[in-house]
């Protein structure tokens, strides 16, 4: 949907639902910012009251590990710019997707997924869910008809990731999310990549999205945190495993998250352009391989990522060297303008291989057998001017070939 149809229709904007969204109450002193709210219990003096609130008949808080004012605006920001029914927060992205994972699955069931996933997804599918009875299939992830294939065969949860992490492969998420709800299933999708400023699953027929909030939500990569939303039912029963569990997200971390998310259209529609113009240079580099990126016009998906990603293709691209993982160990110091850690999405541009940051925890051989190569660089585009970044891009890679 165009700017100009989306106001006609009267929704706001995504960039104003960042801004103002969840904000609307009045705060403590008639504060414009929303308080950071430490106390871990809340009293009452009616026993009737507290015991209402408690069971979640009124609306209020008990206890910091069940819900928190600041917390709670978070929750409502996203649940708004993800357009979802509800939305539960977490202290992690993983907790997240873990949490999400195990409230919805139950020995015996199965879960279909891409071999594309971020690597500690990928550790929930080989080793934690198997362990507990859960019947894991992973496909490939350029493979639509296995995909469907394995869809047909019955399944309790389809979980997708798009654009997947490292290697930004997209996957049609609107006719992968109808034939998993033929089979009764509920569809799952990380949205990380993307946020809800490029595109929103839960219009192409997905139950729940996941966020790692860490990631561009925050985008100043001084906060942890997840959030999943989406039908309230499902929310409901995820909300109910994490009080227990206790991943609950902190009430400073919220306040860094909401203050990041005001500006999360800002950014995002700078690192939109910045990945487009770095992957259309790379992609003519003679000291690059190959270019992932999806919004390349020769990206095998990118009429798919066109189509659902209406916002742009996102700020994270990814190249492979020539070579072996030693023009790596070469080229990765020698960039001025990134830091080289294991995150994505800030405004300063992050870089990583993925044999250290995103898929550390597997072996070079089941890397590979994702098809991640280790000459792979994962980019993850800052708000810096665009031509800076080139600049320091074409230093680097000269120079780790010269060395």
């Amino acid at each position: 949907m165009s700017d100009s149809e989306q106001t006609r229709q009267g929704k706001p904007h995504p960039r104003t639902q960042a801004v103002w969204a969840g904000e609307g109450g009045v705060h403590m002193q008639r504060a414009t910012q929303v308080p950071v709210v430490h106390s871990v219990s809340f009293g009452y003096d009616d026993l009737d009251e507290w015991r209402s609130v408690a069971l979640g008949q009124t609306e209020g808080h008990i206890y910091g590990r069940n819900t928190n004012p600041t917390v709670a605006v978070f929750e409502e920001k996203l649940r708004v710019l993800e357009g979802a029914e509800a939305a539960t927060s977490f202290s992690t992205g993983m907790a997240a997707i873990s949490d999400t994972l195990f409230t919805l699955l139950e020995p015996g069931q199965r879960v279909v997924s891409v071999t594309d996933t971020y690597g500690g997804t990928n550790r929930l599918f080989s080793e934690f869910l198997p362990r507990v009875g859960v019947q894991v299939t992973l496909c490939q992830t350029a493979d639509q008809a296995a995909i469907e294939t394995a869809i047909d065969g019955g399944l309790r949860v389809l979980y997708l990731e798009s654009p997947t992490n490292p290697t930004c492969k997209v996957l049609d998420l609107e006719r992968l999310s109808a034939r998993a709800r033929a089979q009764g299933a509920i569809v799952v999708v990380d949205n990380t990549f993307a946020t809800p400023i490029n595109q929103h699953p839960l219009e192409l027929g997905a139950h729940l999205v996941v966020h790692s909030a860490t990631k561009y939500l925050g985008g100043h990569a001084d906060a942890l945190g997840g959030v999943t939303a989406g039908d309230a039912a499902l929310i409901k029963a995820i909300y109910r495993r994490r009080e227990i569990t206790g991943a609950t997200l902190h009430a400073d971390a919220a306040y860094l998250l909401l203050r990041g998310m005001k500006t999360l259209a800002l950014r995002v529609e700078r690192q939109n352009h910045n990945a487009l113009a770095i992957a259309r240079h790379l992609r003519a580099h003679p000291l690059v391989e190959h270019v992932f990126y999806p919004g390349l016009e020769d990206h095998p998906n990118h009429d798919v990522a066109k189509r659902q990603m209406p916002g742009g293709f996102g700020g994270v691209l990814s190249f492979q060297l020539p070579g072996d993982f030693a023009v790596v160990k070469r080229f990765l110091p020698r960039l001025r303008w990134a830091h080289r850690a294991a995150n994505l999405g800030a405004v300063e541009t992050v870089v990583a291989p993925p044999a250290t940051g995103s898929h550390v925890e597997l072996t070079a051989e089941e890397r590979a057998a994702l098809g991640i190569p280790e000459t792979l660089v994962r980019y993850s585009c800052g708000i810096e001017d665009v031509d800076d970044l080139i600049a320091d891009l074409d230093q680097a890679l000269e120079g780790s070939q010269s060395a």
